[in-house]
């Protein structure tokens, strides 16, 4: 298999939870490389597990393999970043060089230009010295989006990137995904969208923790199967 064709990440037996519940069984996936998987399903269907294990933020059993270098980015929903952090847009985007530098290390001429470009992507640049708190909850997600952009990681995790922003702000995020993929990086995004779901490369359906169907949207997303996961309980 060559290095173009290869997954980003393979899961096989993957089981996660919380607190002693398991909330994730999933027996096989794969996440294509330099592509968008788009990650749907119902509420509690197990996507942020997934997203949490992706990241290693949450250990489980099982096999992930991955075939990527370096730690993935994990960009979370706003609404998982405290409004009172006391820090700027500026300081939060360049957070996403710790994993380069260190926190307490000086920034470099390179951390600057990918912060700096990042910033320029989702036009956030005119407040990037105002305090997190003073921002809208769409603002914040676009300077969250952007410490994941920051971080130059060849696996990008979205948690519902554009939740909460207006119309120009989910255009410059997805532009800055499908940037993204073109760079040769993979890219995981959460979302509630069937329609956005459907512009993806890739799709996994989960159901009640398990892998209900994978691959292109158009197979994925059909009438059948959103009749059979979207149902009332």
């Amino acid at each position: 298999m060559s290095i173009a064709s290869r997954p980003a990440v393979e899961l096989s037996r993957l089981q996660a939870g919380y607190q002693g519940k398991q909330v994730l069984d999933i027996e096989a996936a794969a996440i294509p490389a330099a592509s968008l998987t788009a990650v749907v399903g119902p509420n509690g269907a197990g996507k942020s597990t997934l997203m949490a294990a992706l990241a290693g933020t949450l250990t489980g059993n099982g096999a992930l393999r991955t075939g990527y270098r370096g730690r993935p980015a994990f960009v979370p929903q706003h609404s998982a970043v405290p409004e009172s952090l006391p820090c700027t847009a500026f300081d939060a985007v360049a957070m996403g060089r710790w994993a380069e530098r260190g926190p307490w290390r000086k920034l470099t001429a390179a951390d600057r230009a990918a912060i700096g470009e990042a910033m320029e992507r989702l036009e956030i640049t005119a407040f990037a010295h105002r305090r997190l708190g003073t921002l809208s909850g769409g603002q914040r997600q676009r300077v969250l989006v952007a410490q994941g952009l920051a971080q130059q990681a060849e696996l990008l995790l979205l948690d519902e990137p554009d939740a909460g922003a207006d119309p120009q702000a989910r255009g410059l995020i997805a532009d800055a995904i499908r940037a993204e993929t073109r760079r040769g990086r993979a890219v995981v995004q959460v979302s509630h969208d069937l329609t956005e779901a459907r512009r993806a490369d890739h799709c996994l359906l989960l159901h009640r923790g398990h892998l209900h169907a994978a691959g292109h949207p158009d197979d994925v997303l059909t009438p059948t199967t959103i009749n059979q996961v979207w149902v009332p309980s």
